[in-house]
């Protein structure tokens, strides 16, 4: 006899709570193996391929494309033979990301509501009992509302999953136990509290705009001139909020989330040089003329920057704030910044100061070919500890970095252009670049990032240098 088997979402790893469907890659009766990929995902740092850990025949799918789920949801149910489920199941939660956890440690989740077939073979929780109902909505509008003034619950438990979600309404002074939450079984998502935020802040605007009305006095013979303005008032705010929303999640909401908190939590400051890198220009060319694999830019500019963090280690550190200690770092995992279709990634080249510019090359090369592709994992987005961000590539000078939080600095580098420059005590058109280097002021003073920076000038300016450390 055949036994249905849930299959939920999986933690994905590195602290990722939640993930949106982007394609189902099997239907309902469709036959699968252990381990084949069945739907896949974008999560905020890139795009998983998820492999059912059973073998038999999809009988149910739960979401459609465009959903978000939270860890632990319900993708589908498999109906396996009747051998032992340890037989039928690989024990794999995602392929190349490890097994499952031990029972003990694993996430608990509420028990799924019961399944309604539908008649396009995608199963879907059948709806709760509503406590109150939805506000109705405007025609052709998909905009989700929560109430925010609805009865507390009692003092049990709220439905939040993510600590990201807590922390999130906790900051904006949002009372949990008064939302409804969208996710299964009322689980209350991140959408929510940010709906409840707008809303809050809608109210707030609203209440200032009533007061300042009733507080204004009002001559003889004005109230039509008043009422005139405060129309015309109020269609220029509908004016200023209409336009088309884009909702900050996935990669885009996670970058968005990253860059805040370092804003936050890290005091930064930027210092800047320009540099004459005809040298260096010269030098790779050289490298390149000899045969063999040819050498990048990006490549010589990494191994500079490995060079300048063994000698100014403050550089390539995090700060512990609960035991309030810099902790130095022994390996240089360097990220750097790569533009894709979806957004700015930051893949990271693992053990950077152990490998030369050919090996340099090679990883920048397969890092930006699979962040393109959207197949970067989040392991090869996530354990940097300092990053080089080369915005030269969009034709620009300068710029003031945003620390990659939890780094401690972050080097830019502008385009390469001829410029006039005194070489040698005479005026000559020269190759010049402007590097910044922003850092945390926590870390080090003004005095190790100067000389971090004009290091890493000096190597730009005479290649020899560098050799002199190797």
């Amino acid at each position: 006899m055949a036994q249905v088997l849930e299959f939920r979402l999986p933690d994905l790893g590195e602290g990722l709570t939640e993930a949106e469907i982007v394609r189902w890659l099997v239907q309902v009766g469709d036959v699968v193996a252990v381990d084949q990929p069945v739907v896949e995902v974008e999560t905020a740092k890139a795009m998983v391929e998820v492999p059912c850990p059973y073998g038999g025949v999809v009988t149910a799918r739960f979401g459609e494309e465009g959903a978000e789920l939270p860890v632990g949801a319900a993708l589908l149910t498999v109906a396996v033979g009747a051998a032992e489920p340890a037989e039928e199941s690989s024990g794999n939660v995602l392929v190349g990301y490890g097994t499952s956890a031990a029972p003990a440690r694993r996430r608990r989740v509420r028990a799924s509501r019961p399944v309604a077939p539908t008649a396009d073979g995608v199963a879907r929780p059948a709806p709760a009992v509503a406590e109150r109902p939805p506000a109705p909505a405007a025609p052709g509008a998909s905009v989700r509302t929560h109430r925010v003034d609805a009865p507390e619950r009692p003092d049990g438990p709220v439905a939040v999953i993510s600590p990201l979600v807590r922390r999130l309404a906790r900051e904006n002074g949002l009372d949990l136990r008064r939302l409804a939450g969208s996710g299964p079984d009322g689980l209350i998502l991140r959408a929510d509290v940010e709906d409840a935020i707008r809303v809050s802040a809608a109210r707030v605007r609203a209440g200032t705009a009533a007061t300042a009305t009733v507080s204004a006095p009002s001559a003889p013979g004005t109230e039509a001139s008043a009422t005139i303005a405060a129309a015309a008032g109020a269609s220029a705010r509908g004016a200023a909020t209409a336009g088309t929303r884009i909702p900050l999640k996935g990669l885009r909401g996670a970058v968005a989330d990253k860059l805040s908190r370092s804003r936050r939590e890290i005091p930064d400051a930027t210092c800047w040089v320009d540099a004459d890198a005809t040298e260096l220009m010269r030098a790779r060319t050289a490298m390149n003329a000899a045969g063999g694999p040819k050498i990048s830019l990006l490549a010589l500019l990494a191994r500079i920057c490995t060079s300048a963090l063994g000698r100014f280690p403050e550089l390539n550190s995090t700060v512990d704030t609960e035991a309030r200690e810099i902790v130095l770092l022994d390996q240089v995992h360097l990220g750097f910044a790569a533009q894709t279709d979806r957004g700015l990634v930051v893949p990271v080249v693992r053990d950077a100061h152990s490998r030369d510019a050919e090996s340099l090359t090679a990883e920048f090369a397969r890092l930006t070919e699979a962040a393109h592709a959207g197949t970067l994992t989040p392991g090869d987005l996530t354990g940097g500890t300092f990053t080089l961000n080369n915005y030269g590539v969009f034709g620009v000078d300068g710029s003031t970095p945003i620390v990659n939080h939890p780094e401690a600095a972050m080097l830019g580098v502008g385009r390469i252009v001829p410029k006039p420059w005194v070489h040698e005590g005479e005026l000559a058109v020269r190759q010049v670049v402007q590097l910044s280097l922003t850092f945390d002021h926590r870390v080090c003073d003004g005095g190790t990032a100067g000389g971090f920076l004009r290091y890493v000038a000096d190597c730009v300016e005479q290649p020899a240098v560098l050799l002199r450390t190797l």
